[in-house]
């Protein structure tokens, strides 16, 4: 019997969050606008989305917050700021219908974003799913942290970890079950870090796991599981979840990364599971980049999360035509 899948909303939100606070290296900051300028609306348009472009959040009305901020969290005060009027906003996005798109910036916006997604799906009476494409598990917490960056505590907040308790001030934290959480093409975590997750049970598909059994079958294997359990999937794509040598244009580059095709499968079989509701796209960071390579590749890899196939795309120059596809003469 062939599944029959729900109708999928052809609305999708842009919003832009350049933040590089969380981060040791500056520069994520330009990842929005590298984007954008690498062609992400006219690609999604170009698939029959409406796309939508609310340009970048603004933190201006947010006001001061008046919480201790911990010991161990390097500039929390701005990171604050930036997560609550994330999380407000990106609730009213959802709440919109259309698929919400966050571009950063690093991946301390995941706390504002995730939080957003989790307090929409949680009022509609689904739970929310969170795939981490990452190098790193970014589960640590101001207790367990070497740097005291924040985007390395983001997975750690949205799981309900504590350290980070006024973060939102008085925005509602709505956090996910860890067993909620799957890391994939990790390949760097801290030796405290890596107690706390194995405390929570955190399902972690490390690099070995990918060389051994394959992105389809690890793919697989956690889309059935949302499906099971009539979830929706929030992604959180940060590019250095690809190999260096695929996307150079990251601060935080760690050998042995998802190849070109082992990243685009990912991309396709999220697209034919037709769960993903929202995502972020984060640690670009264009003042390391080679002429926009990683920002088109990026954007390439979008697009075959929204349904864009090898037949949709123009062919090469250089390609050999087959002898059927020539014009003949007379």
């Amino acid at each position: 019997m062939t599944e029959t899948r729900k109708k999928e909303p052809r609305a999708i939100a842009l919003l832009g969050v350049p933040i590089d606070m969380g981060a040791s290296q500056r520069g994520t900051l330009m990842g929005p606008a590298a984007l954008r300028t690498a062609g992400l609306a006219a690609l999604l348009e170009s698939l029959g989305f409406e796309v939508i472009d609310f340009g970048d959040v603004s933190i201006g009305d947010v006001g001061e917050l008046q919480d201790q901020p911990p010991e161990k969290a390097n500039h929390y005060r701005e990171i604050q700021r930036w997560t609550r009027a994330l999380s407000r906003r990106g609730y009213e996005m959802a709440r919109s219908g259309a698929i919400s798109i966050f571009l950063g910036g690093d991946h301390s916006l995941s706390m504002g974003s995730v939080n957003a997604m989790a307090r929409h799906w949680r009022e509609t009476g689904r739970e929310l799913f969170v795939l981490w494409l990452d190098a790193h598990a970014d589960y640590n917490t101001p207790a367990t942290t070497l740097t005291a960056n924040m985007h390395g505590m983001a997975a750690a907040f949205m799981c309900g970890e504590s350290g980070l308790d006024g973060l939102l001030g008085d925005e509602p934290r709505v956090p996910i079950d860890p067993g909620r959480l799957e890391l994939f093409g990790t390949r760097s975590v801290d030796q405290l870090e890596k107690e706390l997750l194995n405390a929570r049970r955190v399902s972690i598909v490390d690099m070995r796991g990918i060389d051994e059994f394959g992105v389809g079958v690890l793919m697989r294997r956690f889309i059935d599981t949302v499906r099971a359990r009539n979830g929706v999937l929030h992604v959180s794509f940060d590019v250095d979840f690809l190999d260096p040598q695929v996307a150079p244009g990251v601060g935080t580059t760690v050998p042995g990364g998802a190849t070109y095709r082992e990243a685009h499968l990912v991309m396709e079989m999220l697209h034919d599971s037709g769960l993903v509701r929202s995502l972020d796209i984060v640690e670009l960071n264009p003042f390391l980049d080679e002429r926009g390579r990683t920002a088109r590749t990026a954007v390439e890899l979008i697009g075959s999360l929204f349904g864009q196939n090898i037949i949709d795309r123009p062919t090469p120059s250089n390609a050999i035509v087959p002898k059927s596809r020539r014009s003949r003469g007379p």
